[in-house]
């Protein structure tokens, strides 16, 4: 095994920040995953099946060959040394249920599945998923949200509390926040101001608003949309 992740394996008790991570399956969305968390400083292993993507990968990250749908072959690669565990594949539901499965019955502690569909992502949480992700479904909804109105990025973090990136209305350029006062306004939090070339600010009433800014704002969903859509 690669020696960068021999040195850094971890026990299962340890789900920390740095705690090593499994990635079992090379698509888009675990290949994205892999690399990202490579190039972060963690300790990450790969499992892939397609020769064609362990060419694709082959040198890249710390991966092996093997089906992870058989649960001897993720004891063989050492399934059991990692407290986290990212089933990315999704196109066969049979072999994402059957890999989250094995790593339930292994006693992974935390468990992250790809779904592809609300169906597949109640079967994974009832075998025993911890975290189940929609890339696709989350990645057309917040694209939805960016090219609807001014907003830069959107953040929809649960029970419709929203935290967005954006351009200021028309309204505010020239003022401060005080001055517009947009929380009494239109029910909104800014949160901070950045201006070109300068540092991230928290936002206070003397905070002044340019037309270059860009505004970070939290609030309801509803509320942070009509915001966005003012000119």
């Amino acid at each position: 095994m690669d020696k960068k992740f021999a040195r850094g394996t971890r026990s299962n008790s340890d789900q920390g920040h740095d705690a090593s991570v499994l990635v079992i399956g090379l698509g888009r969305f675990g290949g994205a995953l892999a690399a990202t968390l490579d190039e972060l400083g963690r300790d990450v292993l790969a499992v892939e099946r397609d020769p064609d993507l362990i060419r694709d990968w082959s040198g890249r990250i710390p991966l092996v060959e093997a089906d992870a749908s058989n649960p001897v072959a993720l004891e063989q690669v050492g399934a059991t040394d990692f407290p986290i565990a990212i089933v990315g594949v999704g196109t066969s539901l049979e072999a994402s249920v059957l890999i989250t499965g094995n790593l339930v019955d292994l006693g992974t502690p935390l468990i992250w599945a790809k779904a592809i569909s609300a169906e597949h992502g109640r079967i994974l949480q009832r075998i025993g998923a911890h975290h189940v992700v929609y890339p696709e479904h989350d990645a057309g909804a917040r694209v939805a949200h960016l090219v609807s109105g001014r907003m830069l990025d959107f953040i929809e973090l649960e029970d419709g509390f929203t935290i967005v990136k954006m351009r200021p209305p028309k309204e505010t350029h020239g003022f401060t926040v005080g001055e517009v006062d947009i929380k009494a306004k239109y029910g909104v939090t800014v949160i901070g101001v950045k201006q070109p070339g300068q540092p991230f600010e928290y936002a206070t009433a003397q905070t002044r608003i340019d037309a270059g800014d860009t505004l970070i704002l939290s609030g309801d969903t509803v509320l942070l949309e009509k915001f966005a859509a003012r000119p």
